[in-house]
């Protein structure tokens, strides 16, 4: 099922069960998951795109392995907030994962969030041939980062 809202995203989850976070591009879609207690973000892997099912069979590969409970999507809004095609996009590429799995899918506004990976990857010193491998998979951990945030403050009801 499909959230819009952090907190009815955060009702759908299992306890105890990582989450696997999305950047979604029209050539990658960048992966990066969490740990059970859903404390931290860890970017993954960069997956090639080719044909929709495809990419979600190596996604629910990821999954499986994992023992996942959640799946954020990196939502692309205008500065405005509005949504675009790059939105759209990504809503209809939600709607079919969700045809293939029962696992809750939310959003995450994913404004800057590429900006955000490639400082943290130049403040780590990353050559620019790294940068370009890897910018995909830390801009879906910066996502999926932002919801454990948002999920744990709801937790704790700050």
């Amino acid at each position: 099922m499909i959230h819009d809202r952090a907190e009815d995203f955060a009702a759908a989850l299992p306890p105890m069960a990582g989450l696997m976070g999305l950047d979604l591009g029209t050539r990658t879609i960048g992966v990066a998951v969490s740990d059970v207690l859903g404390t931290v973000a860890s970017p993954l892997e960069t997956v090639k795109r080719t044909k929709f099912t495809a990419d979600a069979a190596r996604l629910k590969q990821i999954i499986a392995a994992r023992a996942l409970g959640g799946i954020v999507l990196g939502l692309p809004r205008n500065m405005d907030g509005t949504e675009g095609p790059r939105a759209q996009s990504t809503r209809a590429f939600a709607r079919n994962l969700a045809r293939l799995t029962a696992l809750p899918i939310g959003f995450w506004d994913e404004r800057l969030s590429t900006v955000a990976a490639e400082r943290a990857l130049l403040e780590a010193d990353t050559s620019r041939k790294r940068r370009a491998e890897v910018i995909d998979n830390v801009a879906a951990a910066v996502i999926l980062q932002g919801m454990l945030d948002r999920l744990r403050n709801l937790r704790t009801g700050t």
